[in-house]
């Protein structure tokens, strides 16, 4: 009987991961936030839209959490290229889906 609701915790947990289309990477639990961006690319009908994000900190401060938040829903994919969680720089590709565009919100913390 203690099996059934551990299972449906992970259940519902690989849904959730399933259609969720946010990027969370390390932590943002008492981190300070360093960096905000909004990601905006027009949508064009039956093309995919890339859009790069390039983050490099001056001080050499080790970043402890990026999150790239899909405002509009959309099945974009955001991903790290480069850098990221114990770096102190990061790189981010956004694709978005054909025909739609993309409208992310990007937060680093260290």
């Amino acid at each position: 009987m203690k099996a059934a609701p551990v299972f449906l915790c992970v259940f519902l947990s690989l849904v959730c991961l399933s259609y969720c289309k946010d990027l969370i990477v390390g932590s943002s639990f008492n981190n300070r936030l360093l960096w905000q961006q909004k990601v905006e690319y027009n949508a064009i009908p039956l093309k995919k839209r890339v859009k790069e994000v390039f983050y490099s900190d001056a001080a050499q401060q080790i970043i402890k959490g990026v999150i790239a938040r899909d405002l509009d829903h959309t099945d974009a994919i955001p991903s790290i290229t480069a850098g990221g969680v114990g770096q102190s720089y990061v790189n981010l590709r956004f694709k978005s889906d054909r025909g739609s565009g993309l409208n992310y919100q990007v937060e680093i913390y260290v």
